[in-house]
């Protein structure tokens, strides 16, 4: 009894403790969707995102175009700079860190600094869980309209397989041809062909495997209480849960994928839980660069690619070596974010989430050391 009292006593005050010390259990992301763009963040919303075993906690506010950066200057300010966009999946969408502490925040304050002859402005452009094609809508309907003199895609791992709208669909558990963002179809004549944002989606989602009983209970718990989110932390049970979840849900999905006609030679025998082959995306990923090279030569801009975290590797490690096959044919610039890193001395673990994976502020500022080295050996983007 005294037992059962005192963990009572301790459940009480762990309670009431993380309730005065936490500011939110869960995060908030609000989206919705954009004829044309895809599903995006609501504009001028407060969102908030955080970690509880990393201890990160961040309150923000979207712009007017639903993006989480600041509000964008004027075409007329832009034309007089040197404006530089900077497009990319969540490592532009950065929800860990505030706006202030971006990749393309500091790189505007360091460049006004180090190199004020230039007049360096910058605006970001980005949204977790997308490749190039799907961020192609993000220039046509906001970038290009500021003139940028630079565009910078940032390029992470995740882009070869965001690339392929039929693992995405595997992943997400989406129609591969309905979906909420911009796609390429290979169609019968073996061309690529992009195709549109659908904003009937909804519609087309492919249906969930039931959770039981006893997770969808334990979630419900730790979704309300404080003390056992933290206790959660510490056990990793809902980890253990979300994962079979994802496991169930994708082997249901990807049986379902692999019927369609479009999408069955583009899984390959592939099995969720294994690794997906880069060098299978490539036709789709090289076609989402190629279509930014053709939009950047259109419009005058200059295109480079930072090739983001230590993932990517290096020349000579696949992943690097594969994209750098898609950008020199197209004289596209890569910029290597993981040498520049050895080359100072960085280490990686410094710069990242340990849980989260994502940069923290250090590897952020270390992005934008890596862009303004770029930048000082090639001023002439600016001209």
């Amino acid at each position: 009894m005294f037992i059962i009292v005192g963990l009572l006593l301790i459940a009480i005050a762990g309670e009431t403790y993380l309730r005065l010390t936490k500011p939110f259990i869960y995060s908030y992301m609000p989206l919705h969707f954009v004829d044309g763009v895809g599903l995006i963040k609501k504009p001028n919303a407060e969102t908030r995102y955080g970690r509880w075993d990393d201890d990160f906690f961040v309150f923000s506010r979207t712009n007017s175009q639903g993006f989480l950066d600041r509000e964008p200057i004027s075409p007329e300010r832009a034309a007089e700079s040197c404006h530089i966009t900077f497009i990319g999946d969540s490592y532009v969408d950065a929800r860990e860190v505030p706006i202030a502490d971006k990749l393309h925040v500091r790189l505007e304050r360091m460049a006004a600094r180090q190199l004020p002859h230039l007049d360096i402005t910058t605006q970001a452009y980005g949204k977790y869980g997308t490749g190039q094609i799907n961020q192609l809508p993000y220039y046509d309907e906001y970038a290009r309209h500021m003139n940028p003199k630079l565009v910078t895609l940032v390029f992470i791992i995740n882009d070869f397989y965001n690339s392929l709208p039929a693992l995405q669909a595997a992943k997400q558990g989406m129609d591969p041809v309905r979906t909420p963002f911009m796609s390429a179809q290979i169609d019968a004549r073996g061309d690529m062909q992009l195709r549109p944002p659908d904003p009937e989606y909804k519609r087309f989602l492919l249906p969930r495997a039931p959770m039981r009983w006893y997770e969808n209970a334990y979630l419900r718990w730790i979704s309300i209480s404080y003390f056992a989110q933290w206790v959660d932390q510490r056990l990793g049970v809902r980890r253990s849960i979300n994962d079979g979840d994802i496991m169930r849900n994708r082997a249901l999905w990807t049986n379902a994928v692999t019927e369609r006609p479009c999408c069955a030679s583009l899984l390959r025998g592939w099995r969720p839980g294994e690794v997906f082959p880069y060098e299978y995306t490539l036709e789709h990923t090289a076609f989402g660069i190629e279509q930014f090279k053709r939009r950047a030569d259109r419009d005058g801009a200059a295109l480079i690619i930072l090739s983001a975290t230590e993932e990517m590797g290096t020349r000579g490690d696949q992943a690097f070596d594969l994209l750098s096959a898609i950008a020199e044919p197209l004289d596209i610039p890569v910029i290597n974010g993981y040498d520049y890193n050895l080359s100072r001395g960085y280490d990686e673990w410094d710069g990242r989430y340990h849980n989260d994976s994502h940069w923290n502020p250090t590897g952020h500022q270390w992005a934008a050391e890596a862009v303004l080295e770029w930048l000082k050996e090639n001023q002439q983007v600016c001209d």
